[in-house]
């Protein structure tokens, strides 16, 4: 696929319109878990963000970065589940994508102390809203459904941006793409 295909796939994926209610997913457990960071754009965007911005960065923090969101949503889905409130669990969301989609356009290369913290209260709120999603189903086995899901929208999101090769138009092309994600993070927070 061209860069230019790609970004207009993209472009045209981003703008289609912001998903702002996930239920209905018609299944329970596993299933609907896995279907759930793939069924709204700002979780979709996030989750694919953090893999892009995990491939621009160095040694151990490529890793630590999808490891650590993965792990802070189930964090976050264990406050829902501990019946806690967290305020502005939207707000973040947008926020996360919009955060994200900057650090990827302007190519920021924050050091781990810094990234993984950030990265971590963006998962927060994503895995508070995913726990809002379970419906009847075992907490479990809905959590595992969606932290397999973002683990490999992580890693898609990675394998995208190590496949675009490292040229002034490729790189170009990788700030276009986070800008699109942080125009995206606008659009859902005006929503």
């Amino acid at each position: 696929m061209s860069a230019y295909r790609f970004l207009a796939a993209l472009a045209l994926f981003v703008f289609a319109g912001a998903a702002s209610a996930h239920t209905g997913h018609g299944t329970t457990g596993f299933s609907a878990g896995f279907a759930h960071p793939f069924s709204g754009i700002d979780h979709l965007l996030a989750m694919l963000a953090v893999g892009v911005y995990a491939a621009q960065q160095q040694g151990a923090v490529r890793w630590a970065l999808p490891a650590g969101f993965v792990a802070a949503m189930l964090g976050g889905a264990a406050l829902g589940a501990a019946g806690m409130q967290l305020p502005l669990v939207e707000t973040g969301i947008s926020v996360s994508v919009l955060v994200l989609g900057l650090l990827i356009a302007f190519v920021v290369r924050l050091p781990l102390a810094a990234a993984l913290p950030l990265v971590a209260a963006f998962a927060v709120f994503h895995g508070f809203a995913h726990h809002a999603e379970k419906g009847s189903a075992s907490m479990l086995v809905f959590a595992a459904g969606f932290a397999a899901a973002t683990a490999s929208l992580h890693g898609a999101g990675y394998v995208l941006a190590k496949w675009v090769p490292e040229t002034r138009f490729a790189m170009m092309c990788k700030r276009v793409v986070g800008t699109l994600i942080a125009a995206s993070g606008l659009v859902l927070l005006g929503s």
